[in-house]
């Protein structure tokens, strides 16, 4: 899998998870940003700490650490799968 189809697949995950639950469309700019970040991190604890920031700052709500954990495990796991680590 190269990086663009990566990033499809990133964008789909992220889609789905709709975190608050206001429809898969609506995070356009969101969902842009963390495939941003997972070119750059490679710590599933970064990662989750930036899409935990970058939801808040568009949402003004909070999510859960431990639900940007398990996205960002999804997310990495593509990231590994297309640079053909795992």
């Amino acid at each position: 899998m190269g990086m663009s189809e990566m990033n499809r697949k990133a964008v789909r995950v992220l889609e789905e998870w709709d975190p608050f639950a206001i429809g898969e469309e609506r995070y356009g700019v969101e969902i842009g940003n963390v495939v941003d970040q997972l070119q750059v991190l490679d710590h599933p604890s970064d990662l989750a700490k930036q899409i935990q920031s970058i939801y808040e700052v568009s949402y003004e709500k909070w999510i859960p650490l431990e639900k940007c954990v398990e996205i960002s495990y999804k997310l990495l796991a593509l990231k590994y799968e297309a640079k053909c680590i795992i």
